[in-house]
């Protein structure tokens, strides 16, 4: 059975009580938008420091501000002018997407190229690296893209849930389910996983700050802190945009 909610506002001086008609369950309707599926995709991918995307909360639509293009000022000042209008889209962090890559890399059964991989994603520009070994590979490209796809799908599924947004029109890709753990090759044979360059490292620096005595743990936060606010720019690292089927060059 629906329900009946009387909420007090003032209009004009005047105090009034608005009725809202609940569903069953005492749950609020949600209104839908009809998203630019296609915009909010590209925005979750792209993590730059010079590129800021907003969603328009009411038709759907994405802005994109790229600092230095001619129109970067104009949308600025369109979006700040009415910025309860619009919701910065949260990208798929840096870090995050180069976890993927990781996970990716020990799933994959070829051992040559499992070390060439490991090789590529240590150090900065390594999702360049990493797509340019894949090059010759496009078994494990398609499947790099696929993988990648469903982690990204399943980030926006996650990031529009968060806000409460429906939209009216269905994602191409469908509802996402959360994507399983690749496993790594060498469990599937019963030996010791191979650890990614970054998670080694990882490993290493709680084993240091585990090591230091209380009264260096304070030095040691203030230039951990240090090291994560500066943040890295993937600008050159990650693509414009993700084909939805990967081009294979021969």
């Amino acid at each position: 059975m629906r329900s009946l909610e009387l909420r007090p506002c003032t209009w004009r001086n005047v105090s009034i009580f608005l009725v809202f008609l609940n569903p069953p369950g005492g749950e609020m309707l949600r209104a839908t938008i009809p998203l630019d599926w296609e915009g909010l995709e590209t925005a979750v991918e792209r993590n730059s420091p010079d590129i800021e995307s907003f969603l328009e909360r009411g038709s759907g639509q994405v802005l994109t501000i790229i600092k230095g293009e001619p129109e970067a000022a104009h949308l600025s000042a369109k979006i700040s002018a009415n910025i309860e209008a619009y919701l910065r889209v949260e990208p798929a962090s840096s870090r995050e997407q180069y976890r993927w890559m990781e996970r990716f890399v020990a799933s994959v059964v070829d051992e040559p190229l499992r070390k060439r991989l490991l090789i590529s994603i240590d150090g900065k520009g390594a999702f360049r690296r990493f797509k340019d070994v894949l090059l010759a590979y496009p078994t494990e490209r398609e499947r790099w893209f696929s993988y990648r796809s469903n982690l990204l799908h399943w980030h926006i599924q996650n990031w529009l849930a968060s806000h409460e947004i429906v939209s009216s029109i269905a994602a191409p890709w469908g509802v996402v389910e959360e994507p399983e753990e690749l496993a790594a090759a060498d469990e599937e044979v019963g030996e010791a996983p191979v650890a990614a360059p970054g998670e080694a490292m990882r490993r290493e620096a709680r084993e240091l700050v585990d090591s230091l005595a209380p009264m260096d743990l304070p030095s040691a936060i203030s230039f951990l802190e240090f090291l994560k606010n500066k943040g890295v720019s993937v600008e050159d690292e990650l693509p414009a945009a993700l084909p939805t089927r990967p081009t294979i060059v021969r």
